[in-house]
């Protein structure tokens, strides 16, 4: 696994001996002087609705992306969520003809880059993205027509976040009619779920490599959402990356047949 970005001079040293402890590569990680990208929201009682306060771009503000290497190659690329702009730079910039392309995004970059993100979305494969943004992006309430309406736009999946209630999978009309829809793993204690969107992208994109393929079908990618959705519950239970760290293989399985039983009808 590759990790391509930039952090600057605040960003703890702590976390990058985390990440590399567990076998992710930075030699396509940039070091700035300047403040590392900074995000600052509240949660309300739900823990389902969310209000940005502030959007700090910093390092990120004149990036330009680079892929050098081993990580141009990657089959599996995940452009986070970063402006449509370096998201595109981040895409065609990988090499592999046959790659899949999944893209997460935020509220901020459909209201002040539409248009450029909409180019994004021509070449992506999979488009993750939360509940009020796809409302808004679709210019819809409904999230059937939301899903569908953003399939029009380019990528040929879509998913749409719905935090405590799971997540929704959109594909085409003759692969399950187009549709499935995936509980959250329930949580009697949640301590922060911020970060749960990413582990759950994270998750989905590291089950779709472990198959090593790029073609995918709608039922992997059903399983992907699965597991994407569980890694997320370990997320919310702590901050930060604190429970994630302490997951194990087995742990996971377990909480995966758990749900299992769960979900079966």
């Amino acid at each position: 696994m590759h990790l391509v970005g930039i952090v600057g001079k605040d960003f703890p040293e702590k976390h990058l001996e985390m990440l590399s402890s567990n076998g992710v590569q930075q030699d396509s990680l940039e070091h700035s002087e300047g403040d590392s990208f900074t995000w600052t929201g509240e949660y309300f009682n739900s823990m389902n609705d969310r209000k940005t306060h502030t959007v700090a771009l910093n390092v990120l503000e004149n990036w330009s992306v680079k892929v050098p290497g081993d990580a141009a190659k990657c089959p599996i690329v995940v452009a986070a969520n970063m402006s449509p702009q370096n998201q595109m730079e981040m895409i065609e910039a990988c090499t592999d003809p046959e790659k899949f392309v999944l893209i997460d995004t935020m509220d901020l970059w459909i209201e002040i880059a539409n248009d450029a993100l909409h180019e994004v979305l021509k070449k992506v494969d999979l488009l993750v993205i939360n509940e009020s943004e796809a409302r808004e992006f679709a210019g819809t309430s409904n999230l059937i027509k939301a899903g569908k309406i953003l399939r029009g736009k380019g990528p040929k999946y879509v998913i749409i976040k719905l935090g405590e209630f799971g997540a929704v999978l959109f594909g085409p009309e003759e692969d399950h009619h187009g549709l499935f829809r995936c509980n959250a793993f329930p949580l009697e204690d949640v301590a922060d779920p911020t970060g749960a969107g990413d582990t759950f992208l994270g998750g989905l994109a590291g089950y779709l490599a472990s198959l090593g393929k790029t073609d995918f079908t709608f039922e992997e990618l059903r399983d992907g959402v699965v597991r994407g959705t569980v890694l997320a519950s370990y997320t919310c239970e702590d901050f930060s990356t604190r429970r994630l760290e302490k997951l194990d293989e087995g742990e996971l399985n377990a909480r995966l047949n758990l749900f299992r039983e769960m979900s079966c009808w």
